[in-house]
C-alpha cells in the first residue's frame, strides 16, 4: 500500500512562505519526515528573495501576508520561473478566492485548517515524478 503520508523527498527545496507560527509548527510537523529541504519566509518580499537566490521545486504560499501580500510575490515568482508549483494556503475561503489564486498563477490551493493527507497529497501531485 502506497502511504501518502510517507515520502522521500530529499531531493527538493520546498519554500515555505507563513507568518503565523502555530501555522509554521504545522507544516514544519507535517514536511519533517519527507526529508525535503525546507526555506521559511514570513512575508512576501522574502519569499521572492529566497526563490531568486535557492533552486526551488515547489512553493506553499500564503496569501495574507505584511510586506507583500501573497498575490503579487506569486506573480512576481511566476516571472522568475513560470514552471515553479506555487500552492496557495489560506483561511479567506470566500468565493471567487480560489480563481484569485490561479489567476495570480497558483497551481493549486489548500484552504486552512489544513488537513494533513490533503496537504500531502497536494505536494505529491507535484513533486513526485
Amino acid at each position: 500500500m502506497n502511504n501518502i503520508l510517507v515520502r522521500n523527498w530529499d531531493d527538493k527545496v520546498i519554500l515555505v512562505v507563513e507568518d503565523v507560527d502555530t501555522n509554521k509548527l504545522f507544516f514544519d510537523a507535517a514536511l519533517r519526515k519527507t526529508n525535503a529541504k525546507i526555506i521559511w519566509a514570513m512575508d512576501g518580499q522574502e519569499a521572492v528573495d529566497l526563490f531568486k537566490a535557492n533552486k526551488i521545486d515547489l512553493v506553499l504560499m500564503d496569501l495574507q501576508l505584511p510586506v507583500k501580500d501573497g498575490y503579487t510575490a506569486t506573480r512576481e515568482i511566476k516571472q522568475i520561473n513560470q514552471d515553479v508549483p506555487i500552492i496557495a494556503q489560506t483561511a479567506h475561503v470566500m468565493s471567487g478566492e480560489k480563481e484569485k489564486c490561479l489567476d495570480a498563477g497558483c497551481s493549486d490551493y489548500l484552504s486552512k485548517p489544513i488537513r494533513l493527507n490533503l496537504l500531502m497529497e497536494t505536494l505529491s501531485k507535484y513533486l513526485t515524478d
